[in-house]
């Protein structure tokens, strides 16, 4: 048994990297990673570190006040006035990020919300806070009373928590995402042509005539698989390492901080990774298994790859916290556990359901991908 295994091992994995479309899914997939983590950190730097210039273009539907007009000055903000009508008209036009109309003492900022209207929004806020409290602390010395105890009755500090940095923890959790896609990619690809492939070429019927049991081929067909989804998870995280060392070294946004994954969540990572690759090469071969072709596999196992990164992302921005049940949810509990474990949250209960909940699935795919090919008229069925 165990040299048979070991021989559609070895035939499985000499077609594996013989081919080149499963050596470029293996291979080159891995390499976008560094693309994208380089790329997302890019647009960070680019939007923290926005010119002024680009948004402080305020149009103002009345005559600004002396007080208003220095304060705008000193504020680097260029006030451009006119009437409400030819405010809206250049504001259509993009000469101006936003325009401002006031009735009474209510000031109302009008804009549509775009990118460059968000900083112009926080810059208008920002000048009109600074105005009402010079307005405040007017009214309140006029009246004999001291502005301070009033107006800083108390004091608020902002301190940057190094591991709540919104940058750093975003760039990580979604550099761990892709891995998985990457794992999922490389996997549909030999799962499709060591099954539908070879059911459609006829080499599937010529090896289940030789004295080799159907749990022997199937176990190889997996483990061939296997390995090579467990290739691309580490070569997709090595990289995703490196782009964390060269994004550090690069942009500004990561200044002063460590965002180098934990030793503690490296080796949990691989962990992860490993029984991510075991489980999704079970699931790919036995979607596979059920299709007549190559192309008709293909289409069956394309959803597979939206399917194992948007339960995480989704995760991830809404903030899911991770329970026990989460923890044996397909796809989910995956990205999960490793954003627990980023976190610095290890939880021995999550991770283990996480890790027996996977050999539980994979063990009940195996038993339906050797049910199905000791079934002649499933395998040849045209």
């Amino acid at each position: 048994m165990k040299s048979n295994l070991l021989n559609i091992l070895k035939k499985e994995l000499r077609e594996l990297f013989r081919d080149k479309k499963s050596l470029s899914m293996m291979l080159i997939i891995p390499i976008f990673i560094p693309l994208i983590m380089l790329g997302m950190s890019a647009l960070f730097e680019s939007q923290s570190s926005k010119d002024i210039n680009e948004y402080n273009k305020i149009g103002f539907a009345y005559n600004l006040s002396e007080t208003e007009k220095n304060l705008a000055k000193e504020m680097n903000i260029k006030v451009i006035e006119g009437n409400e009508k030819e405010l809206k008209e250049k504001y259509k036009n993009g000469n101006i990020n936003l325009y401002v109309t006031k009735k009474g003492s209510e000031y109302t900022i009008n804009t549509d919300a775009s990118d460059d209207s968000v900083y112009a929004v926080s810059l208008t806020e920002q000048y009109f806070n600074t105005y009402k409290n010079y307005l405040q602390s007017s009214y309140l010395t006029q009246n004999n009373i001291n502005s301070d105890s009033v107006l800083n009755i108390i004091t608020v500090k902002e301190k940057l928590i190094e591991e709540d940095n919104y940058f750093a923890d975003f760039i990580k959790n979604y550099a761990f995402l892709f891995v998985i896609m990457a794992i999922t990619v490389s996997a549909t690809y030999p799962a499709t042509d060591t099954t539908a492939g070879e059911k459609e070429r006829g080499t599937l019927e010529t090896l289940l005539t030789f004295p080799i049991k159907s749990k022997d081929i199937i176990l190889g067909k997996f483990l061939s698989v296997t390995l090579s989804s467990i290739i691309t998870g580490v070569i997709s995280f090595i990289l995703a390492i490196i782009s964390l060392i060269i994004a550090q070294n690069t942009f500004s946004i990561y200044e002063g901080l460590d965002i180098m994954f934990s030793p503690f969540t490296i080796v949990m990572s691989f962990i992860i990774i490993i029984v991510y690759s075991f489980f999704i090469s079970g699931l790919c071969i036995s979607i596979a298994s059920t299709c007549k072709t190559f192309k008709e596999a293909q289409s069956a196992l394309t959803p597979l790859t939206f399917i194992s990164l948007f339960p995480g992302m989704i995760a991830f921005m809404i903030s899911i916290p991770t329970t026990p049940l989460l923890s044996i949810v397909p796809f989910l509990n995956y990205s999960l556990i490793f954003t627990d474990i980023n976190a610095g949250n290890i939880n021995i209960l999550n991770i283990s359901l996480m890790i027996i909940s996977s050999f539980v699935y994979i063990a009940i795919v195996m038993h339906f991908i050797i049910k199905q090919y000791t079934s002649e008229k499933i395998l040849f069925s045209k």
